[in-house]
């Protein structure tokens, strides 16, 4: 039988792994995820500066696209520590506390990031088929509590499975298969039945991963249905070019996170470098991706950015 460890004791500790099989390489292997996070972190700092310094950016719109690059800023610094601390210092160790902790985080911003696309796709809604009410309805106190309920909810989400986790025992193996703390890979070390935390996960992804892309595709079906019944050619092309950005965000998100999903529930057998790299994609594209799909699909995004960089460059002289 598999010994049992105390997770009450200050000494228990989780080992982290880098890219299997490329252990030797792991110096540069993390040139390109310092690349990517400098991408992420450099690119939603300025999408927040931009919005922050432009009035005529202080719109519905705008104002939930800063929520998502403040969500993938939190996504991008809860996994930079334990990424390159492996991939530079071969520091494999991560306390208990620790562990949990970054679970909370990515985990809540994971879940977070959802809600706030489909806030967004709410906001496309009212904007393309109540364009009259547009700002009545989505005012400064409505956004407000919007925001309030996306954190609520991902909080109420996730601690939960934290609380579920963190009072079973895990076994003396305690060898994770990422450089970082994930629900998916720590509940397989434990020593104890995990039926309830099972359902509790599966209904987790019916609440996320299942019914937030459903909703964001019925009111992209409503949105469809009020182009084509009321607009020309040139207002349909002008109103789901305007829609774009976000659905490509939607993608960039939704499509790794169904492929991790997948990856730990039905091939767990596969090569574990299958798995690292499902979840890094999963992990890394969002905060990636999304700075530079609303740079340069959003034009008044763009504007701003050169009108900042303009602005810092006349400061410079």
């Amino acid at each position: 039988m598999a010994k049992v460890t105390n997770t009450t004791q200050a000494s228990f500790y989780f080992i982290l792994t880098g890219i299997p099989g490329f252990e030797v390489s792991h110096i540069w292997i993390s040139i390109p995820f310092c690349c990517l996070y400098t991408i992420s972190i450099v690119g939603n700092t300025t999408i927040l500066a931009v919005i922050h310094t432009e009035p005529s950016l202080h719109q519905p719109m705008y104002l939930f696209l800063s929520m998502l690059a403040l969500t993938d800023l939190g996504l991008t610094l809860t996994t930079l520590p334990t990424v390159l601390q492996l991939l530079w210092f071969n520091i494999h160790k991560i306390s208990f506390e620790a562990c949990f902790a970054q679970f909370f985080f990515l985990h809540g911003f994971s879940f977070m990031e959802s809600s706030v696309l489909l806030a967004m796709s709410f906001d496309r809604y009212v904007a393309i088929c109540c364009p009259l009410h547009y700002v009545t309805i989505l005012t400064s106190k409505i956004i407000g509590r919007i925001a309030l309920a996306i954190i609520c909810r991902c909080v109420l989400a996730v601690l939960p499975s934290l609380f579920l986790l963190k009072h079973l025992p895990f076994c003396r193996s305690h060898l994770l298969t990422h450089s970082y703390c994930l629900h998916q890979d720590m509940i397989h070390l434990v020593c104890a039945d995990i039926g309830v935390n099972s359902w509790y996960g599966f209904a987790l992804v019916l609440l996320i991963i299942v019914m937030d892309p459903l909703l964001i595709v019925l009111s992209y079906a409503f949105i469809l249905k009020s182009i084509l019944g009321t607009a020309s050619y040139t207002e349909r092309f002008r109103a789901l070019n305007n829609c774009l950005s976000h659905i490509l965000a939607v993608l960039v998100l939704y499509v790794p996170m169904v492929g991790v999903s997948m990856t730990h529930r039905f091939a767990r057998h596969a090569s574990p470098l299958v798995h690292v790299i499902m979840a890094n994609i999963y992990l890394l594209a969002p905060p990636v991706m999304n700075p530079i799909i609303y740079s340069v699909k959003t034009k008044q995004i763009c504007q701003g950015i050169n009108h900042l960089l303009f602005k810092r460059s006349m400061c410079l002289r």
